[in-house]
């Protein structure tokens, strides 16, 4: 078969069985870029050069379902990043309201599975950074009430109960309270996302958690040896649990080549006052003006597809999925350089010999029913215990947890 009529075929499943996407970060790209006003960035509009997405290229993509991050820096603490979190929830809520005729709100799976029907793009939200609830378990709740389904523990830095995977150890993965946490969210209905954290971390919150984990944006460490990604044991638990390993796209977790260069590529604009994670176009002017010195390590679909094959391996093709983290990183592969890119990549997997059903599950079938097993968890747990007023101070100077 040839690579248009194996590209052709991609398209073709993905008609059926949809990219469900654990990752997107425009909602902080709108914010950065043009401050929510949704005049000066139109996702209707083709953003191509500005953004990884519109809506346009969404659909080009097959991307049924998404993850919206509502995403704040850690560099935002306290009533400040719950705040600037509520804002990230309400331009997700404004998108929807805007493009009501494509973006479809999605509580459940079963809305995801509406939503498919009704040709539209199911929108979920999920907060990245346990920072955001402000050590606060009625501040989780009340995000859960505003629509958020899913959240990473951390995010680059440790907070007060759960160690980060690019931060030095704190609490040596989750605190009590971090297993507090981990339950609440069990209780609540919201998945919890272990992209970002310490192995420690997730080997913790796998013992504490009664429902499925997801990793939104995260891939195989075996494969490529960053912090950001998962290690073998932590893969191979995931079939127990029923949770959902998302591979991400971002060159600098998933091509070896690419981690010491974007290191200097991030030093070099931290040297001139930038975040190495800015992505607004005079950030941009300045790594492009390092790659132009120093030629950049560029990954491709078949970098991640080494990922996914491995992934699939150790968790099992029921176990996998994809978050690709667009928006959220400066750099993408050759050929997934936009929210365009899933048929390139899932074209890829039809040259390995993936199967059409198992293309199925990666892409849709795995996301929708982790969430539908999480909200199976919620039911029982709510059936049977009250909502936690637990505080940090309370649970990490007793060290006690009541597990329901």
């Amino acid at each position: 078969m040839s690579a248009t009529d194996r590209l052709a075929e991609a398209r073709e499943l993905l008609a059926s069985a949809p990219v469900a996407d654990g990752h997107n970060d425009l909602p902080w790209a709108l914010r950065k870029h043009a401050r929510y006003d949704l005049d000066r960035m139109d996702i209707a509009a083709d953003l191509t050069g500005a953004l990884h997405t519109d809506l346009a290229r969404l659909r080009a993509g097959g991307v049924g379902a998404q993850f919206w991050s509502v995403y704040v820096p850690c560099g935002l603490a306290g009533d400040d990043a719950v705040s600037a979190t509520l804002e990230q929830i309400d331009i997700v809520d404004q998108l929807l309201e805007r493009y009501a005729d494509e973006l479809a709100p999605a509580l459940t799976a079963d809305d995801m599975e509406a939503a498919r029907r009704q040709g539209r793009i199911a929108s979920l939200k999920g907060a990245e950074g346990g920072h955001s609830i402000n050590n606060s378990l009625a501040t989780l709740r009340a995000l859960h009430t505003l629509g958020v389904r899913y959240m990473t523990l951390t995010h680059n830095d440790n907070n007060d109960w759960a160690d980060s995977a690019t931060d030095e150890p704190g609490v040596g993965g989750l605190s009590a309270f971090g297993r507090r946490v981990v339950r609440e969210m069990n209780r609540s209905g919201m998945l919890v996302d272990l992209s970002h954290v310490a192995a420690t971390t997730m080997r913790d919150a796998l013992d504490a958690t009664a429902a499925p984990v997801i990793f939104s944006h995260s891939s195989a460490l075996a494969v490529c040896d960053h912090p950001r990604n998962i290690p073998d044991d932590v893969l191979e638990r995931l079939p127990a649990n029923g949770g959902v390993a998302m591979a991400t796209f971002v060159p600098k977790f998933i091509l070896p080549a690419a981690v010491e260069w974007t290191a200097r590529a991030d030093d070099n604009l931290r040297a001139h006052g930038f975040d190495h994670l800015d992505t607004t176009p005079e950030a941009m002017k300045l790594h492009r003006a390092f790659e132009a010195e120093h030629p950049r390590p560029v990954a491709t679909a078949a970098t991640v597809a080494d990922h996914l094959d491995h992934m699939r391996e150790a968790a099992g093709v029921d176990h996998i999925g994809i978050g690709g983290d667009y928006d959220g990183t400066a750099f993408t592969p050759a050929g997934l350089d936009d929210v365009a890119g899933y048929p390139n990549l899932i074209a890829e997997l039809l040259h390995r010999g993936w199967s059409h059903p198992d293309l199925a599950k990666l892409t849709w079938s795995n996301a929708v029913r982790a969430l539908r097993d999480a909200e199976a968890v919620s039911r029982d747990l709510k059936s049977r215990t009250a909502p936690s007023n637990a505080t940090i101070d309370a649970e990490d100077t007793s060290g006690a947890v009541d597990v329901p």
